[in-house]
C-alpha cells in the first residue's frame, strides 16, 4: 500500500425525502443561485416544482440555466458561466445528473474567473477559485457529486476532456434514492456500467502491490451495485435497491477506493471519450463497448494483466478456471454478457455506431493517453480494443 492523503469535503445529505431539505443547504451557500439543470424531464417528473418551493420558502433568489446535454459541452457551460458573473449569483445549485453536475462545475470555475473556462480543461490553466456548488442527484453513475472531477465536450474539435481539481468538490449533494424512481431501465443500466469502471480503473492498473483491503472493497461495491440492479430492473419502485444503487455510484468515484493504489490510469475512460464526442452515446453505454473488449486484449499481453483480470472473474463473476489466462478470458465473457442482461450494448454496432472511423477514434484516443500519462496504450494496443468491439 503507498501512501495517500484523504480529504473529502462533500457534505451528503442522503436519504429518502431529503429533497426537501434544498432550501436550507442553498440557504447556507449564499442567496442567489444559478439553477442549473437539463432537458424536460426535470419538469415532466415534478422534481422542478418542488425545488423552486423549497427556493422561494428558503428565501433564495434564482436564475434558470436549463439545457444540459447528455454529454455536455463547453458552449452551454461558457453561456453559463457568462450569465453567473451578469447575474452576480452567490453560488450553483445542479439538479440532474453526472452531466449537469460536470456542467456546473465548468460554470462554476468560469464564473469565478476572467480565464476561458475550457483553458482548466485542456491543461493550458489552473482553477485559483470557484463558485460554491450545491447538488440534487437524480441519475446515479459518475459520482461527480462527491469529488473534484468534471468533464465536457468541445463540439467544435470532438475532444472530450476530464480533469480534476480540489476547487470543484460541491460543498453539498442531496441524494434522495425515491427521486429515481422514475429514471429509465437504460439510464440504470449506464448508470452502473459507469460506476463499476470507476472502481475497475484503479483496480486494474494500481502499482500499490499488496492492496487487499481496496481489492475487497472495489470488489464489494461492484457485487452491490450488480445485484441492486437486477433488483431494480425488476420492480423500479424498489426503493431499498435504488439506495443502494445510488450510494454504491457515489462510493465508487468519491477518492476513497484509490487510496494506497499508488499510481493508476483510466484507460477505459480514455478509450470510451472518443466514442461518446464523436457519436454522442451516453458515457455508460460506451463503456459497456470498450469495458470487455479492454479486458480481453489486455489480458494477452502478459500474465500480470492476466492476473489481475482473473481475480476479478474469480472474486465477482464466480469464475473457477485456476489459469489466469483462462479465467481472464471467461471473465471479459461473462461481463459482456450481463452487460447485455441488463440492456447495454456490447459493441458499437449495438450502440448504434455503424461505420466508426476507427482511425479518428484513435486520434483522439492518442491525445489523451498524453494528457493523461496512460504511457501503456500505443495507438496499436488502442486500435485493437477498438477493432474487439465490433459486431456481437
Amino acid at each position: 500500500m503507498k501512501p495517500f492523503t484523504f480529504h473529502n469535503p462533500t457534505k451528503i445529505v442522503f436519504g429518502e425525502g431529503t429533497v426537501s431539505k434544498v432550501g436550507e443547504e442553498a440557504r447556507a451557500a449564499g442567496r442567489k443561485a444559478l439553477f442549473v439543470y437539463g432537458q424536460a424531464s426535470l419538469k415532466k417528473s415534478g422534481l422542478y416544482d418542488r425545488i423552486v418551493a423549497a427556493l422561494r420558502a428558503a428565501g433564495v433568489e434564482w436564475v434558470e440555466h436549463p439545457g444540459v446535454r447528455p454529454n455536455p459541452v463547453v458552449s452551454h457551460a461558457r453561456q453559463g458561466a457568462a450569465l453567473a458573473k451578469a447575474q452576480r449569483v452567490d453560488f450553483i445549485l445542479a439538479v440532474g445528473g453526472g452531466s449537469v453536475i460536470d456542467a456546473s462545475k465548468g460554470i462554476a470555475a468560469g464564473a469565478a474567473c476572467d480565464t476561458d473556462l475550457w483553458r482548466f480543461y485542456d491543461g493550458t490553466a489552473t482553477i485559483g477559485a470557484a463558485l460554491p456548488l450545491v447538488t440534487v442527484l437524480t441519475l446515479p453513475a459518475t459520482g461527480t457529486e462527491m469529488n473534484g472531477g468534471t468533464v465536457l465536450t468541445d463540439e467544435t474539435t470532438q475532444e472530450k476532456i476530464g480533469f480534476g481539481d480540489p476547487h470543484l468538490f460541491p460543498r453539498c449533494s442531496i441524494l434522495d434514492p425515491a427521486v429515481t424512481v422514475s429514471v429509465p431501465a437504460a439510464q440504470t443500466a449506464y448508470g452502473t456500467v459507469d460506476a463499476m469502471s470507476h472502481l475497475l480503473e484503479g483496480y486494474f492498473t494500481h502499482d500499490g502491490g499488496w492492496v487487499p483491503l481496496q481489492e475487497r472493497y472495489a470488489e464489494g461495491v461492484i457485487r452491490s451495485l450488480m445485484e441492486a440492479t437486477e433488483r431494480i430492473l425488476a420492480d423500479p419502485k424498489d426503493l431499498e435497491a435504488r439506495a443502494t444503487h445510488m450510494w454504491g455510484a457515489t462510493l465508487a468515484w468519491n477518492t476513497l477506493a484509490p487510496c494506497g493504489l499508488g499510481g493508476f490510469t483510466i484507460p477505459n475512460h480514455m478509450l470510451e471519450h472518443p466514442l461518446s464526442a464523436v457519436h454522442d452515446i451516453a458515457h455508460g453505454a460506451g463503456l459497456a463497448v470498450v469495458l470487455p473488449a479492454w479486458m480481453a486484449t489486455t489480458a494477452g499481453r502478459g500474465p500480470a494483466r492476466a492476473a489481475r483480470i482473473a481475480r476479478f472473474a474469480r472474486g465477482v463473476l464466480g469464475v473457477t478456471a485456476p489459469d489466469d489466462a483462462a479465467a481472464a478470458a471467461e471473465g471479459a465473457a461473462r461481463l459482456k454478457a450481463w452487460f447485455a442482461k441488463i440492456g447495454a450494448p456490447t459493441s458499437m454496432a449495438a450502440a448504434g455506431i455503424a461505420s466508426p472511423d476507427l482511425e479518428r477514434l484513435a486520434d483522439l484516443a492518442v491525445k489523451l493517453t498524453k494528457r493523461w500519462g496512460i504511457a501503456d496504450h500505443a495507438r496499436g494496443d488502442i486500435l485493437a480494443v477498438y477493432r474487439a468491439c465490433g459486431p456481437g
